[in-house]
């Protein structure tokens, strides 16, 4: 996803050439759009025999029910338990936890 945002559109051929090396084999990147496309995420525009394909939802949308996702299933759905976790997991420094403070304070 985050290729195809880059791109904005593509075809698959494309979104190989952006990986990193070991690139994947042309197949396996197929099939994932292909699942991405089932799960309506990505749409396509058919050109012949070939798909030029672009994304359906913006990285916030996709961000935000990804982390949603996470919170549920590994902080049995506790926002306090996921930051915990991410402060203590991460080091944040004194000026990253006053940052968070901040943001939610403003959000009272």
């Amino acid at each position: 996803m985050k290729i195809l945002w880059k791109l904005e559109k593509a075809f698959v051929k494309d979104i190989v050439e952006l990986y990193p090396e070991p690139k994947p084999h042309y197949n396996t990147i197929s099939s994932l759009v292909r699942l991405l496309q089932d799960k309506g995420v990505i749409g396509f525009k058919q050109y012949g025999n070939t798909y030029q394909y672009f994304p359906l939802i913006s990285k916030e949308e996709y961000r935000r029910s990804f982390m949603n996702q996470v919170v549920s299933d590994y902080f049995d759905n506790s926002y306090k338990s996921a930051v915990a976790f991410f402060v203590k997991e991460k080091n944040l420094s004194e000026e990253e936890i006053d940052e968070l403070v901040k943001l939610i304070k403003d959000k009272k």
